[in-house]
């Protein structure tokens, strides 16, 4: 086939091309300068008899060479028809693609024009974070349908006894403590060496025999959170609990909670504990549970250990930060076991060679 020919004229210069025919020669691609000049004559030459504002065509030129993303609607130009800036201005942004680019030219040096150069201008929306709703105070009736099945597990001369704030929704239902899988209780009475293995939540009632540890709460009734109990009804606990230590005399009580921690202390003291005065960990000797004073067997209490919440609402404290605090309280528990593991040897033998003899 070969290039495409057209008639001419016959002339000197044309000796060489048979039949008359030169080849046709593509039109060279007008300038953005020269495309604004013959844009400028045509309108020139209408027959609108209006006459044209040159500072439209100067807003139009500017508005061209503006990058896309960051072009405003001149009013100048409101008027100009179908023109190639009123096109351009159609394009949406997030759409922009390299032909529609090139029509404009180079965009000048920015955060903008480096993303059209790349292909498209991109408009992230930025991400809202969801926070959770957090309940109130909830009377006894909405959850009076529900038939409670959690027991406590207790016995006597126990090693520690762990005290929760009240069972929840899936723990009373259940019947097993700490039974909801957000909830870390059993994972950080295994990693604080509480435990020399991970319990489940059926072996609640088992933790008496298996490790003399105990298990109780200083409100019975269910709800979904803690924020659902009143201030009242979780003081008005406190003497059960403290009954319940009297009687079974573990050698320590760990209070799963700051919040239990509170209520405990405005009920001995009358007044809420002052920010300086709260501290994780061991409690004086004077904060010692189920004292005894009087009748035939006075007993000195229970000493006190503090420990972080175990639920997966409560955000206050990272895991860690929560594995540090349980830590100290296993470091004591492992120790008090394994004293009782050697004195119960020792009773073994002695009651042994006494038999023997």
């Amino acid at each position: 086939m070969g290039d495409v020919l057209e008639p001419s004229s016959a002339s000197d210069e044309d000796a060489k091309v048979p039949n008359g025919l030169k080849p046709l020669q593509t039109p060279p691609v007008p300038s953005f300068d020269g495309a604004l000049e013959g844009y400028r004559r045509d309108t020139s030459s209408s027959a609108d008899p209006r006459p044209h504002d040159s500072r439209a065509l100067t807003g139009q030129k500017q508005q061209l060479q503006l990058p896309i993303g960051d072009r405003k609607r001149d009013p100048n130009t409101a008027a100009a028809g179908s023109s190639p800036a009123k096109k351009l201005r159609r394009t949406s942004p997030r759409h922009t693609t390299r032909a529609a680019v090139d029509l404009q030219g180079s965009p000048p040096p920015g955060p903008a024009s480096a993303l059209i150069r790349a292909g498209s201008v991109a408009h992230p929306s930025p991400k809202k974070k969801v926070k959770r709703a957090l309940s109130g105070y909830a009377p006894p009736s909405k959850y009076a349908h529900l038939v409670n099945k959690l027991s406590d597990s207790l016995a006597s001369n126990l090693i520690c006894v762990f005290v929760g704030l009240n069972p929840g929704i899936r723990t009373a239902t259940t019947g097993h403590a700490y039974n909801h899988p957000s909830n870390l209780f059993w994972k950080l009475l295994h990693k604080s060496g509480c435990t020399p293995r991970l319990c489940r939540a059926e072996e609640d009632g088992d933790m008496p025999s298996l490790y003399d540890l105990g298990l109780t709460n200083i409100v019975s009734r269910p709800t979904k959170d803690g924020n659902e109990l009143s201030k009242a009804e979780m003081d008005a606990g406190v003497a059960d609990l403290d009954v319940k230590i009297a009687t079974h005399k573990p050698e320590a009580v760990a209070i799963v909670g700051k919040a239990i921690w509170e209520s405990l202390w405005r009920v001995r003291h009358g007044r809420n504990i002052k920010k300086e005065q709260f501290k994780y960990g061991w409690q004086d000797d004077s904060e010692r549970m189920g004292v005894v004073e009087t009748g035939n067997s006075p007993w000195q209490g229970a000493k006190v250990f503090v420990a972080t919440t175990t639920s997966g609402l409560a955000a206050g404290m990272r895991p860690h930060e929560k594995e540090e605090v349980w830590e100290k309280l296993g470091e004591w528990v492992k120790n008090k076991r394994r004293q009782r593991t050697e004195e119960t040897g020792q009773l073994t033998d002695i009651a042994t060679a006494n038999t023997n003899s």
